[in-house]
């Protein structure tokens, strides 16, 4: 655009059109400034994003976690760091528990290199930096463990500032030739290269390759137009038999620059800039500008379960020991205080509690948790729920109750601190092992003086999905010690472990008959929504001189299963119409979580991810809606393929299983979004089309989305689609109102070549200085209006848009060319009314360029064209805000039917102001001396606005006939425009297709049966 601009400037001299020629130049100048300016917004905007999608870090302050931004770290700080988070800063390490860090990025080593605490190394000692066991460094990625440190060196003073100060400046546009592999350069190489930077150069200034997909589809578009416009400047002077005429060469630069979209590049540069303000607003933060194209197309959501659709704040509901009986845990305000709620002890199992048919279970309540934990049995199993658990639960000075850790962790540690057991008081010096000695400081990992000792730990994994721990019991009372293993974890992956349980009777062997009895139970939990897990522990006898590498299958087996303890997390209450919207919209949900099948399908119905009624649906049916990790991952892909429904809830879900997930959603042509939080959820981030990374998760996984949600919430996913449809109507919209312009212009001056004055040479009906002023004053402001316009009633109704269309589905094409023409045939009809119907139809001579006593009709049926173009444009822009419903009626249900079009119009200040302008800024171009004449080519009109005020109305009847005659057709021949509901779709539409599956098998063997008798 700013091309054609030149171009038209530079003409504009060469034939001595000094106005024309400044004003353009004043255009140029003018544009430049506001393309400054609002570029420069745009990437403060950005900056300001970047800011909020930073890596964060956990540093303790005044004995309270609190998660800051990398950048707010300071020298001196103490940092925890876990598996997956980007070390902030040069760290000191203080404590390390199976610590190992991805250095690649700084050392170049392929491997994670183990850290050791202990290590003290003299001054005199010559350590390079990769060898320097007891520090971690900034941007390296823990890979396994926990530790924590104090923080030496922040931003340029770290190693890999150091490398990035030294690197400053060397980044270079300029391609280098590429040696063959004799390492010799060519001259060849040295043309290659010099012709692709020159290539790259030019590419960069037509905006062809920066910028999001869609700004470079419309960089092209111009593109395009641009040689439209070159091609209509020809067939004006071809029409004028390419005759040197100043006046002549000043119609084809009109008729030219009337092509060119002057604003679409700036103002979706500024409609996304603002989107993505809009979108931390409600809780999203952009990391990838191609996310809000992608947004609208979205077709499928795989969303996590805890902390998404749940509440993230688990609480222990229940825990079944075999040799002793249930605990059930009621009445619970406050999941963080352990001293609130209701303890009830029965002696039953939870299957035999659940069972109707039972005899009526007895319950008591808790009144002396003491009496229970003298119970070895008890003892043990909370002794493993406090020891093979990282978080804490402390009682602070001020009397409030607050946790550190995963809430599933917390959640058990608040339960066993129920019973006195907490990890902090067991991990504690002897000195603190007081009743009533609440240590608001976490005990340190070495402390030797306690009564229990942690020796090693094996950290969960989401392959082996369980987790082990050996501590050393300090006896104080004979002095002797014991090593004892606890393990916690997925039901079955403990049960793989153990060989022994703990019953009523002391150990017994483990066999299938007791396996069948525990899962029976763990069913039982899981039917009530709980998330199970499990217990054990083992007797440690072997001596271990350093534990760091000590393979964990050594460890994690011989268990003896100790009990379940089942946690409830609480749906979100918005979830469930959360869901329900994405059902409205088209919008497919898939629940991928690691809980037991039955938990899973009980929270997938509680938010609606499937019906409530499945107990209406064969199983079979069930099995393929509701699958675990296992049974999907047996399936081949053509196996998967050939499923009539991919299924809406995968229960005991691996990182894998995600991947396989997405691969089988694209091959079906779904258009994916996926959340994650962990470093194994990188790789299915990167696979889907909108990778979605929870605030509270890893870097490594905000690293590798697309967008993050601050609040971890499912329902800021929606708000983040519903935003991206909201930015792709109306860069729709703005894109349509451009272009409709464009084409009215373009066919106003190409039909005018038909206009010939007294010396054979065309009358154009709109001066160049008129077409420059509707582009970049009229419409400029009004594009930018429409790119704030709110969300239509009916955005979250419709269908994902088609993202192989884009901006320009066939209805755009045919709306511009409807708006463009009609726009065009009442321009031409006001300038033949006044030049032939009022006027004596004399074109005068030479009146393209000045002003002369011939001219008259002409500069007035130029004026009359002007602003009928000008109200055009403006009103457009208000019938753009809906593309289908009427500008008068835009809500149906409202019952203000005269006024309410007032309403709508007001509720967009910018658009309202913008089109106010417009209307006041065209009395001073008419009627303000030497500017209407020697400027526009025009002059001040008066019976004329009869004409114009009676084009506006019919101008106003033909859009909305034909908005009206596109609901009718819509109504009668597009019913699938409206998004089908899956959740409808499941009962009536595949589960109907599996029933007729059955019963066709069921016919063909009654039918075999039948053919044998």
């Amino acid at each position: 655009m700013m091309l054609v601009l030149i171009l038209a400037m530079a003409v504009s001299f060469a034939i001595k059109s000094w106005i024309s020629s400044g004003v353009i130049a004043a255009v140029v100048a003018i544009n430049i400034f506001v393309g400054f300016l609002q570029e420069y917004a745009a990437e403060k905007t950005m900056d300001s994003l970047r800011t909020l999608s930073s890596p964060t870090a956990n540093v303790i302050r005044a004995s309270h976690t609190k998660v800051i931004p990398t950048a707010e770290i300071a020298t001196g700080d103490v940092v925890e760091l876990r598996v997956g988070d980007t070390i902030p800063a040069d760290m000191r390490l203080i404590e390390c528990m199976n610590f190992e860090t991805d250095e690649a990025l700084l050392t170049g080593e392929s491997l994670p290199v183990a850290k050791e605490a202990e290590a003290v190394y003299a001054e005199s000692q010559n350590v390079g930096v990769g060898d320097r066991l007891n520090l971690a460094y900034s941007s390296a990625t823990v890979t396994k463990g926990r530790a924590k440190g104090y923080v030496y060196a922040t931003g340029m003073a770290t190693e890999i500032g150091r490398i990035a100060q030294s690197l400053k400046g060397k980044n270079s546009r300029v391609r280098k030739p590429i040696p063959k592999e004799s390492g010799e350069v060519t001259w060849g190489a040295y043309i290659r290269a010099g012709a692709g930077t020159v290539k790259d150069t030019v590419f960069r200034f037509l905006g062809l390759n920066v910028g999001t997909p869609l700004q470079r589809k419309l960089s092209k578009l111009a593109l395009i137009l641009f040689g439209v416009a070159v091609l209509f400047a020809i067939v004006v002077l071809a029409a004028n038999k390419f005759t040197n005429n100043s006046d002549v060469i000043i119609y084809a630069v009109a008729t030219g620059l009337s092509m060119i979209p002057a604003s679409l590049v700036v103002v979706l540069t500024i409609t996304m800039s603002m989107g993505t303000k809009r979108m931390v607003k409600r809780n999203v933060i952009v990391r990838n500008m191609n996310a809000l194209e992608s947004l609208g197309a979205v077709t499928n959501i795989c969303s996590d379960k805890t902390g998404t659709l749940t509440q993230g704040k688990m609480v222990a509901k229940r825990a079944y020991i075999p040799a002793y009986g249930t605990f059930t845990v009621d009445d619970i305000s406050d999941p963080n205080n352990p001293t609130i709620g209701k303890l009830i002890y029965s002696p039953a199992s939870p299957a035999e509690i659940a069972d109707p048919d039972a005899d009526e279970v007895k319950s008591t309540p808790v009144e002396n948790v003491g009496q229970h934990v003298s119970d070895a049995a008890v003892k043990d199993f909370l002794l493993a729920g406090s020891l093979c658990n990282l978080a804490t639960v402390h009682h602070g000075k001020d009397g409030e109750w607050s946790c550190r850790g995963d809430p599933t962790e917390i959640g058990i540690q608040v339960f066993v601190t129920r019973f006195d057991l907490g990890r902090l008081k067991l991990m504690a010096p002897a000195s603190k092992t007081e009743p009533g000695d609440d240590s608001e400081e976490e005990a340190p990992l070495n402390n030797t003086d306690a009564q229990w000792h942690l020796q090693a730990e094996f950290p969960f994994d989401s392959d082996v999905k369980r987790m082990a721990v050996v501590f050393r019991r300090n006896a104080f009372a004979d002095g002797s010690t014991s090593q004892i293993v606890f393990m916690k974890g997925a039901v079955e992956r403990v049960l793989d472990a153990c060989v022994r349980m703990r019953t009523r009777d002391g150990d017994v062997d483990l066999t299938d008959e007791r396996k069948d009895g525990i899962l029976t139970n763990m069913e039982a939990l899981a039917k009530d929504g709980l998330r199970v897990l499990a217990l054990a522990a083992r007797e440690w006898t072997e001596s271990v001189q350093e534990w760091r590498g000590y393979p964990r299958e050594n460890v994690e087996q011989g268990m003896t299963f100790l009990g379940l303890i089942g946690l409830y997390d609480p749906p979100r209450i918005e979830s469930y119409q959360s869901v329900k919207k994405c059902h409205q919209a088209g919008i497919t949900v898939h629940m991928l979580t690691g809980d037991h099948k039955a938990t899973a399908q009980a929270i997938a119905q509680q938010v609606g991810i499937i019906p409530k009624a499945l107990y209406k649906v064969p199983p079979h049916i069930i099995k393929a809606v509701v699958m675990t990790a296992a049974e999907f991952d047996q399936l081949t892909d053509e196996q998967v393929d050939e499923l009539p429904i991919l299924p809406l809830v995968v229960a005991r879900c691996a990182p894998q299983t995600k991947v396989r997930m997405v691969e089988a959603l694209h091959r079906r042509n779904c258009f994916v979004a996926m959340t994650g939080d962990g470093v194994n959820d990188s790789p299915s981030l990167k696979q889907a089309d909108v990778g979605i990374a929870m605030g509270s998760g890893s870097d490594v996984a905000k690293d590798a989305a697309d967008i993050v949600l601050t609040d971890d919430n499912f329902a800021s996913i929606l708000n983040a689609i519903e935003e991206g449809r909201r930015m792709f109507d109306n860069i729709k919209k703005f894109v349509l109102h451009v272009l409709a312009e464009n084409i009215a212009q373009a066919c106003t001056l190409l039909i005018g070549l038909a206009f010939k004055d007294q010396s054979g040479l065309s009358v154009f009906p709109l001066a160049p200085v008129e077409i420059l002023w509707i582009i970049l004053i009229t419409s400029g402001l009004p594009d930018m209006g429409l790119g704030l316009v709110q969300a239509t009633p009916d955005v979250m109704v419709r269908p994902p848009q088609d993202r192989h269309r884009g901006v320009f589905t066939n209805e755009v094409l045919l709306d511009m060319m409807v708006y463009g023409l009609w726009m065009s045939a009442l321009c031409l009809a006001s300038f033949v009314l006044v030049m032939y119907g009022w006027g004596s139809g004399d074109l005068g001579v030479g009146c393209n360029n000045e002003y002369n006593p011939s001219c008259e009709t002409v500069f007035r049926a130029r004026a009359t064209t002007f602003t009928c173009l000008t109200w055009f444009a403006l009103f457009l822009a208000w019938e753009m805000i809906d593309l289908r419903r009427s500008f008068f009626r835009m809500k149906p249900g409202s019952t203000k039917y005269l006024t309410q079009w007032m309403h709508d119009a007001w509720d967009n200040r910018f658009l309202f102001w913008a089109v106010m302008a417009g209307f006041v800024t065209i009395f001073p171009i008419l009627y303000i001396p030497t500017l209407d004449t020697k400027v526009f080519n025009h002059s001040g009109i008066s019976w004329e606005w009869g004409i114009v005020f009676v084009e506006a109305v019919l101008f106003f009847l033909g859009v909305e006939l034909w908005k009206w005659g596109k609901r009718i057709y819509i109504r009668h021949y597009l019913k699938d425009d409206y998004a089908h509901d899956p959740e409808a779709d499941l009962e009536a539409g595949a589960f109907s297709r599996y029933t007729t599956m059955a019963m066709d098998t069921m016919e063909e063997k009654r039918a075999g049966r039948n053919k044998k008798n």
